[in-house]
This record gives C-alpha cells, sequence and structure tokens, in this order.
C-alpha cells in the first residue's frame, strides 16, 4: 500500500485584503498579498484500493464532510476506479480564524492524490479544481507568498522579507459568509498596485504590515468583540495588530519597537483563557511547492 506521511499544510496571514468590487453573481472581489506561516496542520495518506474515501481526525474533531473529502471526491473521477484512499489530519490551526486551515488541507490533499494515484495533473488542472472548493485553495497549490486578486484566482508571487509575527485566535471565531453579507461591508475600496506594494516594502520592510487595511475588520469587530479584545491585548505588549481574513484572528509583527522584539513566550502567557497564542516565522515556499508540474500548464 502506498503512503505519503507528515505532509505539511500551512496556514497564511492576509497582510491586508481590499474589497474592490461584487460581481453580478454575488462573489466579492478582493485585493491581497497571502504570506505563508509556519503554523500547521499535519496530514497522513494511505492509499486504498476499494475506492473508499476514509478520514480519521487525529486531535481536533472536523465536520463529517471538510473540505478535505470534498478535495478528493472532487479528483477521484480522474483516478482509476479502484483509487481510494484514508486521510489522517493532525488539526493544529483553528477554524473561523482567517488563516485558510481548512483551504491549505485541501490543497496538501489535491498534491498528496494526484502523486498516490499517480494522476500526474499539471499545476493548472489542480488549481482548477481547488477553486471549486475554496477562493484560498489555487494560493496553497501555487505554493509560493502572493499577491492574489479576482475572487482568488489570479496570483502573482512576491518575495517578503523573514520576519516573526504573534497571532492570536480568541475564543469566537467568525463565519465568513456573514461577513461578506453584511451590509455595512465597505465593497468598494480603490484598487491598489503590486509596485505600489513593492515601493513600499522596498522603502522599509516593516511597512508591508501597514500597507492598505483589511475592509473585512470594522464588520468582524462589531460580529465578534473578542477581535477588538485580542488587537488592544497585543497594543498593550507594544504591538500593532490586524485582521486576517474574515477573522477572527489578528497577527502583530515583532517589530520595529524595542519592547516588541524583546518580547519573550512568558509575555504571551496572560492571554485570555481559551486564546490560541503562537509566534511565528514566515515561510519563502509552500514545503510541498513542486509537486504537481506546472512546464505542462
Amino acid at each position: 500500500m502506498k503512503a505519503l506521511y507528515d505532509l505539511p499544510a500551512p496556514a497564511k496571514l492576509n497582510l491586508f485584503l481590499h474589497v474592490t468590487g461584487r460581481r453580478a453573481d454575488g462573489y466579492h472581489l478582493l485585493q491581497s498579498v497571502f504570506m505563508l506561516i509556519d503554523w500547521c496542520d499535519t496530514l497522513h495518506i494511505e492509499r486504498r484500493s476499494d475506492g473508499i474515501l476514509s478520514r480519521e481526525d487525529l486531535e481536533a474533531p472536523l465536520p463529517a464532510d471538510d473540505l478535505v473529502l470534498r478535495a478528493a471526491r472532487a479528483l477521484q473521477p480522474l483516478a482509476p476506479t479502484d483509487a481510494g484512499a484514508h486521510i489522517a489530519i493532525a488539526k493544529r490551526i483553528p477554524a473561523q480564524a482567517g488563516m485558510g486551515g481548512g483551504s491549505s488541507d485541501a490543497a496538501t490533499c489535491l498534491l498528496a492524490l494526484n502523486r498516490l494515484w499517480d494522476l500526474n495533473l499539471p499545476l493548472s488542472r489542480l488549481e482548477a479544481i481547488g477553486l471549486t472548493l475554496g477562493a484560498d485553495v489555487p494560493f496553497f497549490l501555487h505554493g509560493q507568498n502572493a499577491w492574489v486578486e479576482g475572487i482568488g484566482e489570479k496570483i502573482t508571487p512576491v518575495q517578503l522579507p523573514q520576519t516573526q509575527v504573534v497571532v492570536v485566535r480568541p475564543n469566537q471565531g467568525i463565519d465568513t459568509r456573514s461577513i461578506f453579507v453584511a451590509d455595512d461591508l465597505e465593497r468598494n475600496t480603490t484598487r491598489a498596485t503590486i509596485s505600489g506594494f513593492a515601493a513600499c516594502c522596498k522603502q522599509d520592510e516593516h511597512e508591508l504590515f501597514d500597507f492598505g487595511r483589511n475592509d473585512l475588520q470594522p464588520v468582524a469587530q462589531r460580529l465578534c468583540p473578542e477581535v477588538s479584545q485580542a488587537i488592544d491585548w497585543l497594543g498593550a505588549k507594544g504591538l500593532k495588530a490586524r485582521m486576517t481574513g474574515s477573522g477572527s484572528a489578528v497577527f502583530a509583527p515583532l517589530v520595529p519597537s524595542a519592547r516588541a522584539a524583546n518580547l519573550q513566550e512568558a509575555d504571551l502567557s496572560d492571554a485570555p483563557k481559551g486564546w490560541a497564542v503562537r509566534q511565528c516565522r514566515n515561510m519563502s515556499v509552500h514545503p510541498l511547492a513542486g509537486w504537481a508540474d506546472s512546464d505542462n500548464s
């Protein structure tokens, strides 16, 4: 039986997130820079020869029909009729946090099954499948920090400096749909440019955390007061925080104040009960980058 073990599925942070419009079909048009971080789920996948797809939750329980199983089902019609899989997931990335954990799991699953089932599909085919599962999936398949536009399908790699961030996910999560259906969501932010972002970062690499804003944050703060509490908690430690994605997680760079630079793990131990707090490093590339051939795409 063929198997692939210890497959990482890293989280992402949105350095900014602008809503620039809305399509006729209701999908929102976005601009963002996605940054990979080393807060990861882990997948173990074994090939089955009976055509059955099964899942095992090793840590936090998942919904009965999560994105991983949906990803496997989306790919299975292209595989031999007897191709199945058993997928074990060690879930560590918080749900409803705006960190892309479910989408990252789905991307890792697609990359792994593309190998286990000997499909050899190019990256472009996997990205097309991924986009039907969720707007963030193509980014994780692409495997690099990126400027992302459209509904998530327009991906341009960007180089980001190495940095450390503190990420906080308070007790309460936020359903993404509740943000996007809100009447008070800002939907007409002026489009930014990659060149503008690059110039800002070139002038001062720390400025990348001050570029733009997260248009979803005001709505999230109204729906989930803990978002504001987490931002204030980090602010009291000399850290300037903003929300990632649709929340409820917030993050802050460990720069530039001297107090922030000297922050120790113990300084984060007074978080309210139930909050997930972690110091993370960003990643230049996804650990599975190159698992799908882009030359034939």
